[in-house]
């Protein structure tokens, strides 16, 4: 029979090797066995349990601002609700307040370095980043694990719009200075305030 290290076996189960090192000494890990020289071998048959086990869920809702924090709440409930449905393991439900085009949200950027789980859920792409999100896909699924979008519809149109004034601020600021900039955006965004059509 072929072995595979711990180490591997917890890299294959998408797991620390801490949690893996748990199954072990809980006897979670059927056939394992420690050689003479002290290292922990997984049968390679265990291998397989990946493409068969419940996958472990994350699900992630985002609004722009903290006004909109009531709507944190109702995207965890939806989400909730379709991955006790779809068999998905909920192991953590994340909640942040920031800018869809801000790409410094730290409770983002600890899940995406996390190993723990397997499936992102998202109720729309934008929850995740307002750009990029299919290279961020690319990269999420070359380390086996995926992003899944529950509603693929159009963003409201108020959270884009306090996504677009951040993207203006942002940028007067850079060309005009802060205080310049900040003055010459109010303008803008004053004047998308009042078009209707926007």
């Amino acid at each position: 029979m072929k072995y595979i290290k711990l180490s591997k076996y917890a890299q294959n189960m998408a797991i620390t090797y801490k949690s893996a090192w748990n199954h072990f000494k809980a006897g979670k890990i059927v056939g394992a066995i420690t050689s003479p020289s002290g290292t922990i071998l997984v049968p390679e048959y265990e291998e397989q349990i990946k493409e068969n086990r419940i996958k472990n869920c994350v699900i992630y809702t985002r609004v722009s601002s903290s006004e909109n924090k009531v709507n944190l709440e109702g995207q965890a409930n939806r989400l909730k609700e379709f991955a006790e449905k779809n068999g998905l393991r909920i192991i953590e439900i994340i909640k942040e307040v920031g800018s869809g085009v801000n790409d410094k949200r730290p409770k983002l950027t600890k899940l995406l370095e996390s190993k723990e789980w397997d499936v992102i859920l998202v109720e729309h792409k934008d929850r995740l980043t307002r750009f990029g999100f299919n290279y961020l896909e690319i990269m999420i699924k070359k380390e086996g694990k995926e992003i899944l979008v529950v509603n693929v519809a159009e963003e409201v149109k108020n959270d884009l719009m306090e996504d677009l004034v951040s993207i203006i601020y942002s940028f007067s600021a850079r060309l005009y200075g802060i205080r310049k900039g900040k003055n010459k955006a109010n303008k803008v965004i004053e004047e998308l305030k009042n078009d209707q059509d926007i």
